[in-house]
């Protein structure tokens, strides 16, 4: 994963089993699941509760955003008789590929 650090100070605490991300220990994302066909952006918040939440909200203190690439995939190819039919096949997430940008929590 490519992390970015927009400014100095104390960050979120998180980890990364796999293609799950989780907040604090709080909040879990499974970012293979939110991967799509066109590249998907999500924020991480602390809402006026202190709570973690994804989306907009305004007047919240912002403390990350996640961009995971649009999916890829890999063209395989199937037939018999000797008539080849090309199929797309979706790649597995490319954790790699994904950036996490940091905001300090202070």
């Amino acid at each position: 994963m490519i992390v970015i650090e927009r400014n100095t100070g104390k960050k979120i605490p998180c980890s990364i089993s796999g293609t799950k991300i989780t907040f604090d220990d709080d909040l879990s994302i499974n970012l293979a699941k939110r991967e799509q066909d066109w590249p998907v952006h999500i924020d991480i918040y602390h809402d006026v509760d202190k709570e973690l939440v994804t989306g907009v909200a305004v007047g919240c203190a912002y403390l990350a955003q996640i961009d995971i690439p649009k999916r890829q995939y890999a063209e395989t190819t199937e037939g018999s008789d000797g008539e080849a039919v090309a199929h797309l096949v979706p790649v597995p997430l490319d954790i790699d590929a994904v950036t996490l940008t940091l905001w300090s929590v202070e």
